[in-house]
């Protein structure tokens, strides 16, 4: 596919609803007593490859294309299915059903895309296990398809974690509150915390103090209304592409603030991108954004801000490519282990365009700024990358050919779309 390139982006969009939470709507209201509806739901692949596991677990779930109602039955009204469940390619499925599923005293099979089946599995089955859960992977391996016996009594953990991953985090917490007794679990960084807002806002209880959380268990849920914001993550390639893109101006509406996921606002700014954040709404975490061509300096990326745009860093090594200096990004190993190995997938397509970028054993170094050229690029399946490498093409000298276009879909369909547009606003 024949990527669109931009002497200037001019318009107002509205991105996708955020992805964690869409996924997280569905599972506390099919977990929750009672009534659920979810207003802005993302109906892209990953998150529907949830809402259908649901389903095939005997949750009703019914969709007009505007609301999302579900029917919670409780923890306890999960039922056991006929056959393994698809999750796509989906690691926020599979990762948090697996700590959902460990006390469900059934047996299931969750398997994914090829992608998913290569991403490793025990850094959740590892902590599962110390809670009485019984589950493996492919083969006794710690890959997919991953094969949960459910027990009928979990045991509470303290758990240390080795890494900040809010998925691991979430899979320990949903087991806890069907755990008997109080779990801890202690964060090596604060990662995005959607799972223990969420559980406030259905009525359960937890306690956060900085990198400390307890829950006791068992608990129950009651059905809510949710409405979904927009998703910062999809933001960020708009933020990005605004800021480096000749004579552009780019709002967006409806923009999840929530702090755990800001990341990416504070690196633009480090950066010293023209961004402005505007009407922002206190109670549901979100904001309008505006960005305009900037001069943009190197920064150094590290530390406790790695979680809060872990997703957001292929796009912010672009960033990088056109900022003055060496920009470094460190402590980033998690990125090994999404849809394809991104430290390395970043760099090697980006590279393919000229850029001025080494991977690291965690993270980048990116030396700016760096025209950039056309060449045959490919996504790798990795939704995230294809995005990104739009993004990029925007800016190049010379027409850039994406491989796997269709991986964009996974996370945002209308994608190309939404670039079009932007262009096209920016037309004389």
């Amino acid at each position: 596919m024949k990527l669109s390139q931009a002497n200037q982006l001019k318009g107002t969009l509205r991105v996708p609803a955020d992805k964690s939470i869409s996924h997280r709507s569905i599972m506390f209201g099919a977990l929750a007593s009672g009534r659920t509806t979810v207003k802005n739901f993302l109906r892209a692949e990953d998150c529907m490859s949830t809402l259908h596991a649901f389903q095939a677990l005997g949750v009703p779930i019914a969709d007009d294309g505007e609301t999302i109602t579900i029917d919670g039955q409780g923890f306890d009204g999960l039922k056991p299915t006929d056959s393994p469940i698809d999750i796509g390619n989906s690691g926020t499925t599979i990762r948090l059903m697996m700590g959902i599923l460990a006390g469900s005293g059934f047996k299931t099979t969750l398997f994914g895309d090829d992608s998913l089946n290569k991403r490793p599995m025990n850094r959740v089955m590892l902590p599962l296990c110390e809670m009485n859960a019984q589950m493996h992977g492919d083969n006794d391996s710690e890959f997919p398809p991953i094969t949960i016996e459910g027990v009928d009594e979990l045991q509470p953990i303290n758990y240390v974690m080795p890494m900040a991953s809010a998925q691991v985090k979430s899979a320990i917490i949903f087991a806890a509150m069907q755990a008997n007794g109080t779990s801890t679990i202690l964060e090596k960084e604060v990662s995005r915390n959607h799972t223990e807002e969420m559980i406030r806002q259905f009525g359960g209880e937890i306690n956060v103090s900085g990198k400390e959380i307890s829950i006791t268990g068992p608990q129950t849920l009651t059905g809510q209304a949710v409405t979904v914001p927009g998703d910062i993550s999809s933001a960020a390639f708009f933020l990005v592409a605004g800021a480096i893109t000749p004579n552009s101006e780019i709002t967006l509406t409806n923009v999840g603030i929530n702090p755990t996921r800001t990341g990416i606002v504070d690196v633009l700014t480090d950066m010293g991108a023209d961004l402005e954040i505007l009407n922002e709404d206190t109670k549901n975490q979100a904001a309008d954004m505006v960005i305009r061509t900037s001069h943009l300096k190197a920064t150094t990326i590290e530390g406790d801000l790695i979680p809060r745009l872990i997703d957001e860093l292929p796009v912010i090594a672009l960033l990088a490519t056109q900022a003055q200096g060496t920009t470094v990004i460190k402590d980033a190993e998690e990125l090994k282990v999404k849809e394809t190995n991104r430290i390395d997938a970043t760099a090697d397509q980006l590279r393919k365009m000229g850029a001025d970028i080494t991977a690291t054993e965690d993270g980048l170094i990116i030396n700016g700024p760096t025209p950039l050229h056309g060449a045959t690029v490919s996504s790798l399946g990795d939704h995230r990358i294809g995005m990104m490498l739009q993004v990029a093409a925007l800016i190049s000298e010379g027409d850039v050919e994406l491989e796997r276009p269709e991986a964009v879909a996974i996370s945002y369909p209308a994608f190309f779309d939404d670039v079009q547009s932007l262009i096209q606003g920016g037309a004389k």
